[in-house]
């Protein structure tokens, strides 16, 4: 009797732990249960990504259309026509450019890629001169600026702010104060172009107004182009290209088409092989390459002007205008 009732109180004990192993399982099975979502919640998950989706499309395609609309811009790049030497002034890199704004002749020179005087020219005339009746203005920038890509429109500074990865500043160059600020998402971890090692965003004004250009590693190390309100630097729209950012040396857009020169890293004949258009018109692949005019270069910034037809081009501490031939979407040709 003795070793039964020991016996019973083993079978007992065991019977008792398979139990609580049982009440466990079954609770772990309705925890499983409660967080695997059922056929039908996996449906109409799935239909709402889908419609958020399609809202973000039509979203997207309505900027598009937006931009096409208030701004007609049916031409493109068909030649690079002319060179011409204006100067030579300031570090081996540097950037320059006009006031693409209407009734705006002043030229502004930012020699270096780290630094915070602005030289500002009443006009291009007051620039080339040597011995000039009206000395260049000096502008000193609350912050200093990072590599060669800014810009000017409509009277305010648009630049990189230095020892930031992707602060974009707003200076208004009548009191060289900052209005306004932005950090661009995804920029800052590549250089923009791979032959200008300095410069992390590249700021440029075309037709449709203010554009900013960067190389993206999550996408290859292509470029991207987003375009920004110049009034608060939100954020319009941001387009990645197939352009590769490897061996490119500059970039500038007409009528939001993206047009990316590419050089070597000794300098050469610079050469644009590779494109991108906002509107989905003009392709690479069907258009031929364009060269600029037979001459070594190794720019450290190109500026497109809309009003002009013109770059503005930094050329080994050379300041040099290209005029540039524009034709219909349908009419573009090598030179």
């Amino acid at each position: 009797m003795s070793t039964l009732s020991v016996v019973r109180s083993e079978v007992k004990s065991q019977v008792d732990s398979v139990s609580v192993r049982v009440d466990r399982m079954e609770r772990e099975l309705e925890y499983l249960e409660n967080k695997i979502p059922t056929q039908s919640n996996i449906e109409m998950e799935e239909a709402l990504l889908e419609q958020q989706i399609k809202a973000l499309e039509l979203d997207q395609l309505k900027k598009k259309a937006k931009l096409k609309v208030e701004n007609d811009c049916s031409t493109s790049l068909t030649q690079i026509k002319s060179l011409k030497i204006v100067k030579r002034a300031g570090d081996t890199y540097g950037s320059w450019f006009k006031d693409p704004s209407e009734r705006s002749a002043k030229v502004y020179l930012l020699s270096g890629i780290r630094n915070n005087t602005l030289l500002e020219y009443v006009s291009l005339q007051s620039f080339t001169e040597r011995i000039t009746t009206t000395p260049a203005k000096e502008i000193q920038l609350p912050f200093y600026w990072q590599g060669t890509g800014h810009v000017v429109y409509n009277g305010f500074l648009y630049y990189h702010k230095a020892d930031t990865p992707n602060q974009i500043l707003k200076v208004e160059l009548l009191n060289g104060t900052v209005v306004d600020s932005t950090l661009l998402p995804g920029a800052g971890r590549l250089p923009v172009y791979s032959l200008n090692p300095n410069t992390y965003m590249d700021l440029a004004v075309d037709e449709l107004g203010l554009w900013v250009i960067h190389a993206d590693p999550e996408y290859s190390g292509n470029l991207v182009i987003t375009k920004l309100d110049k009034g608060t630097l939100a954020v319009e729209y941001t387009w990645d290209t197939q352009c590769r950012s490897r061996d490119a040396e500059g970039a500038f857009l007409i009528c939001g088409t993206l047009y990316v020169v590419y050089n070597t890293r000794y300098g050469g004949r610079s050469t644009i092989q590779c494109l991108y258009d906002i509107h989905d018109t003009i392709h690479s692949d069907g258009s031929p390459v364009m060269f600029f005019p037979k001459r070594y270069t190794s720019h450290s910034s190109i500026h497109y002007h809309p009003g002009d037809k013109q770059l503005y081009a930094w050329d080994d501490g050379y300041q040099t205008i290209y005029k540039v031939e524009t034709g219909r979407n349908d009419q573009v040709v090598a030179e």
